[in-house]
């Protein structure tokens, strides 16, 4: 049985997945409902998968944050306790995370043995450029895209689809949480 891989990203309305400026996390715009379904998301068993610069961005945040801040949130705690594998030809270990373990490699090459030997479902949350190399390659079976309701049209960093493939999206799940967040849960299919 092959195991299904989520790519789960938070995004502008416009399209990117953070923004400089004076925006905070979740842009500022999260609620109890939100929290609570990613608490929810993270508590089942699956593994993680990141790529390096995603994995080497996480450790400096979570290094760096303070008991109390978002970054501390339960759901990202309960993130760096599931097992993760971190797709790397540059990193080697340890790793400062408590259940992770390097593949070197491809990441097309990497996530096609994962999802054949994986007993768990995978998730990655952010690393955009393995991720769209990923759906190219049709190893993605979910695209879960959190919106939140702003453009950062002049702060937007980290364009998520920015030369990507084409691809027809079939909704499968969608909620709206805190009123105005909504989650989009679509199956991607390369375009022909």
């Amino acid at each position: 049985m092959t195991a299904t891989y989520t790519f789960d990203v938070f995004s502008s309305l416009d399209g990117f997945g953070a923004a400089g400026g004076d925006w905070t996390g979740y842009w500022g715009k999260q609620g109890p409902e939100l929290l609570d379904h990613r608490l929810a998301l993270y508590s089942e068993e699956q593994r993680m998968v990141f790529g390096a610069n995603t994995y080497r961005a996480f450790t400096q945040i979570i290094a760096s944050s303070v008991d109390g801040s978002e970054v501390r949130d339960p759901w990202v705690r309960r993130m760096v306790n599931l097992p993760a594998t971190v797709v790397s030809t540059t990193l080697e270990g340890p790793l400062d995370w408590p259940d992770a373990t390097i593949a070197n490699g491809d990441a097309v090459d990497v996530v096609a043995r994962l999802k054949e030997e994986s007993d768990v479902p995978l998730r990655s949350h952010g690393s955009l450029a393995m991720n769209r190399a990923l759906m190219a390659a049709g190893l993605v079976d979910r695209v879960q895209v959190t919106i939140f309701p702003v453009i950062t049209g002049r702060t937007g960093l980290d364009r998520i689809f920015q030369d990507a493939a084409d691809f027809d999206l079939e909704l499968i799940e969608h909620r709206t949480l805190d009123q105005d967040i909504q989650e989009l849960v679509y199956h991607p299919t390369l375009h022909a």
